[in-house]
């Protein structure tokens, strides 16, 4: 399972991988190599995607939907945000883009990628 994240940001990618305790999530950087391969392996256009995406055996989602499978991977009490798949797909997917557009104002950009810790790095893909 990866999470591809805007490595300027690093918000998502720093959230997943602080409530991962399972340590089943592997993070590759939008701005990276392998985020090529990863997206034509899940058939997604590499330029359709600008913030984060979830690929799992070869599958990925995007948005919302992205956001929603993280959390059930996260477990207790993340799983929660499954009901999020009750709300209607263009309401969830607008508030996740309003989000995604208003990330930087919010949580910063970085002028570099942000780099992994040490005890993290064999999590993160080139």
């Amino acid at each position: 399972m990866i999470v591809v994240y805007d490595a300027h940001c690093g918000y998502a990618a720093g959230q997943s991988m602080r409530h991962d305790r399972r340590r089943l999530l592997r993070f590759a950087s939008m701005q990276g190599d392998t985020r090529r391969q990863l997206l034509a392996q899940a058939g997604v256009k590499a330029d359709d995607v600008d913030t984060m995406l979830f690929v799992r055996e070869g599958r990925a989602w995007r948005d919302s939907a992205a956001v929603l499978r993280i959390a059930h991977v996260l477990g207790w009490p993340w799983r929660l945000a499954w009901m999020g798949w009750f709300i209607p797909v263009t309401l969830r997917d607008a508030l996740y883009r309003w989000a995604a557009r208003n990330r930087y104002r919010w949580f910063g950009r970085s002028a570099t990628c942000i780099l992994p810790p040490p005890d993290a790095a064999h999590r993160f893909l080139a």
